[in-house]
């Protein structure tokens, strides 16, 4: 039986346009910034809203969230913190929100108390970036005891046995990978995405959302021309936060008005072949 999550994704593909997913670091550059940004990304048109929490070495990442994890950490945000935050989101919104995390913030914060507390929070799916589907056993057993679903990656390079695994212990949505390597900007997506959207559609009866070097509206509407239900879009939202670092009111508009166009683009009538 699918979860919340999955039905808004689904609900949103009925209406024949696609899901627009910002990403932030939670605390990028300070937690009230962060609360005001959030703020713009749901204005502008999020139809869910994806968070990290800050990690000192995030091997999935490029550069530029690098970046954003640093200066989140350099502000002082901690897990308990991120979780305070948000609890302001979950008041503030009712914007469905998903976690991208890394393993040893779940560790050292306790499996199962950090998914109770992922709940608690409002959050309905997690994604555990350096966490192969085979060895997500207790995150997903976890998972599914707090009513939070298990999310994961799959690539061009993602063999049938870990897609049928992905299929039948996975929830939510996939996050297709849309260039193999980290986030962060690129010019170019991947050219053999129609062909991995179209064997994953065939491997795993759930919502398909493209994040990996979306860097303009137009890659959106090239996700979703090969075939994808949405867009996750993180590194070029968080370069407009690099580049106005001391100016809140400036960082706001500039991120709010990216994420706007981002948001219209995946909104555009159904493209898909």
């Amino acid at each position: 039986m699918s979860g919340a999550l999955e039905q808004h994704l689904r609900g949103i593909r009925a209406e024949g346009r696609g899901a627009f997913v910002p990403f932030l670091v939670i605390g990028d550059p300070d937690l009230e910034t962060s609360l005001a940004l959030t703020d713009a990304l749901v204005e502008a048109g999020a139809d869910v809203l994806e968070f990290g929490f800050a990690f000192s070495d995030p091997p999935a990442d490029g550069p530029v969230i690098q970046a954003a994890d640093q200066r989140a950490l350099t502000a002082g945000v901690t897990p308990p913190a991120a979780f305070e935050f948000l609890d302001a989101v979950r008041q503030r919104h009712g914007t469905p929100v998903v976690l991208l995390m890394y393993y040893n913030l779940i560790l050292q914060f306790g499996v199962d108390a950090f998914y109770a507390r992922a709940a608690r929070a409002g959050v309905q799916g997690v994604l555990v970036a350096d966490v192969p589907v085979e060895l997500a056993g207790g995150l997903v057993e976890a998972a599914e005891r707090h009513g939070v679903a298990p999310i994961f990656i799959a690539s061009e390079l993602t063999p049938a046995d870990r897609l049928a695994q992905v299929a039948t212990r996975g929830g939510g949505f996939v996050y297709t990978v849309a260039r193999v390597g980290v986030t962060g900007e690129q010019a170019e997506l991947a050219a053999g995405l129609p062909a991995t959207l179209a064997r994953l559609r065939a491997a795993v009866d759930r919502p398909l959302l493209a994040g990996f070097g979306l860097s303009t509206p137009e890659h959106v509407r090239r996700v979703r021309a090969a075939g994808a239900d949405g867009a996750i879009v993180g590194s070029a939202l968080v370069r407009q936060i690099e580049a106005h670092l001391g100016d809140r009111p400036a960082m706001v508009r500039a991120v709010g008005d990216l994420a706007r166009r981002f948001a219209e683009a995946a909104r555009e009538e159904d493209v898909r072949c």
